[in-house]
Parts: C-alpha cells; structure tokens; sequence
C-alpha cells in the first residue's frame, strides 16, 4: 500500500475580500453620483455660506481694522491694534469676569436640577405625558417674552415675588432686585436657569431612556440601593451626554444677550454687563465697530481654549 502525501492547502491571499479594482466607466459612475449629491446640498449649503460664513469671515477681517460709523474716510487696516487695547480694557474684562461667573453658575445649575428632573420624568408616574410638556413651556416662549415677565416678578413695587416673600414674613421692606449691585446677578442668574432648563432636561431625559432597565434591575437584585444604582448603571451610562450638552449649554450660556438685555440692560452699574452685551454697546451705541468684533474674535478664541481642554480631559478619562 503506497502512502500519497496530502495535498498542500493553498495558501490564504491577503488580499482576500479585497473589491476588484472598478473600471473607467465604475469610476465615472461615482464621480457622477458624488457630482449629484453636491447639487442636491447646494439649496441648504448656499443660504449657509450668505448667511453664517459670509458674515462671519467679515466680522473677523473688521477686527483687524478701524472701522467706525458715521466715519467719512475709508476703513484702514491696523493689524493687531484693537486687540493690544483689548488688554489694557478693564471694563472688557470686567464684562468677560461676570460672563464667566453668569455661565459657570447656569450652566452648572441647569445641569444638576434639570438631572433631577429627568430622573423624576423618567419614572412610570400618573399624568407624566403632562409633567413632560408643562417642563417644555420655558423653552417655548421667547427670551424677550421671558424677560419681560421676570421683569414683573421681580418689580420692586408690584412684583409678585416680594409680596410672596412679605406675606411669608421673610421681608419687611420690597428689594429691588434687578436694581440692586448685590442681587442683580444672582437674580438674573436664576432666570438664566429657569429658561435653559428644559433643553437640557430633554437631552438628559433622552439619555436615561437608552439605559437598559435590566442593568438597574440586576443591581437592585444584588442589593445595590438608589444612589448605588444611579452612580454604577445611570451616570456612566449617560455621561457622554452630559459631557455634549454642558459643552454646548456653556457656549450658549457665556453667548447670551437678549435675556440679560431685556432684563437689565447690563447694568445697575455693569454688575451684569455680559461680553456680548459689552460688544453690543462698543459696536451701535459707540460706533466701534472694528473694536467689537475685535471682542467678538477674542471671546471666540478663549472659548474654543476652554472646551479643548475640558473635552480633552473628558476623553482620556473616558479612555481610561
């Protein structure tokens, strides 16, 4: 009996699974295809380009000149001028210290109480679907609209707030709290959360649907209690949508005008003079156009430093 020796197993190509190399006439195809898809944006990509990019590449070359109004000779280039007087402004960074204050307290604030509301939305109560949309309510009405019904809650004769208070005999006397250098910013602070609020919540409270229930029943099945089986199966389940909407709730927040605008006009004495409101009057109450936007591009640059280093820190530790 003679012994054959098997056959040796061909030998795997590494290109195994590759796609064979597309033909001129594949290639043109695409090209076509890519050419088309192009065509169909250009209705949405033409009104962003008017709208958002073209003003904003003319916003940024303003703050490299001298730009007035009512100025009868021609704008010059000043290279970096407005912004070496930016650093010698106090009032600036004045502005940009009680900015940093406003979207710090807000959006720390909106995070923690609109947690809990979602939490608490989340749960099987009776009545929920109406909890849910009564939540939305400050979202849906305009910041002017906001502003101007705080502004009577807050009046210092007439507002319902101090009659509350008085009533409660938590005052004698009615507090002028949007005319107060004491009280301005906290009050306006609190209208600041009460209107962002809701996104938030709504961010979240999409969130905590995604976690899977079993998760949370298997560790209350192994005895974990509530605070348990909100730190192990709830918060790293959501984090990365609180790390998303508190980056973007801070640029809002430290971005906001028309509230604080309706509400006080930045003052009494600049205690609420946010930077945009700062870059607002510089710009058509002064006629500095060139320095606003100077204003404008600086803002833009020490925030894009901070989200960097705060989403940076963010990642490694997810990494880890």
């Amino acid at each position: 009996m003679s012994l054959t020796s098997p056959k040796p197993k061909p030998k795997a190509s590494g290109n195994r699974g590759t796609p064979p190399p597309r033909t001129p006439a594949q290639r043109k195809a695409a090209l076509g295809l890519d050419r088309g898809g192009w065509f169909l944006l250009l209705p949405a990509l033409i009104p962003i380009l008017i709208l958002s990019v073209g003003p904003l590449l003319y916003g940024v070359s303003l703050a490299f000149t001298d730009s007035q109004s009512g100025r009868t000779n021609p704008t010059e280039f000043v290279g970096l001028t407005n912004f070496a007087d930016l650093g010698h402004d106090s009032l600036f960074w004045d502005s940009f210290r009680i900015g940093l204050v406003w979207a710090f307290c807000v959006t720390a604030l909106q995070l923690l109480l609109a947690l809990g509301l979602a939490l608490l939305l989340n749960q099987n109560l009776r009545f929920r679907w109406l909890a849910r949309t009564l939540a939305l309510v400050p979202w849906a009405m305009p910041e002017v609209v906001v502003g101007i019904m705080w502004r009577l809650v807050y009046h210092q004769d007439a507002g319902i707030l101090n009659a509350t208070l008085k009533d409660l005999g938590f005052i004698n006397e009615n507090v002028d709290w949007l005319g107060s250098l004491s009280m301005a910013l906290p009050a306006v602070i609190v209208v600041g959360i009460w209107a962002g609020m809701p996104q938030t919540t709504v961010v979240l409270l999409a969130g905590l649907q995604n976690v899977p229930g079993e998760l949370r029943e298997a560790a209350a099945l192994d005895g974990a209690g509530i605070w348990r089986r909100f730190t192990a199966v709830t918060w790293p389940a959501i984090k990365p949508v609180i790390v998303a909407i508190t980056a973007l709730n801070f640029i809002w927040n430290f971005n906001s005008f028309g509230l604080v605008y309706v509400l006080t006009q930045g003052g009494p004495g600049g205690e609420t003079r946010l930077p945009m409101l700062f870059a607002y009057e510089e710009a058509f109450k002064y006629g500095q156009f060139g320095y606003a936007a100077a204003m404008g591009l600086a803002m833009i640059a020490v925030i894009a430093v901070f989200l960097t280093l705060f989403l940076r820190k963010r990642l490694k530790e997810e990494a880890a």
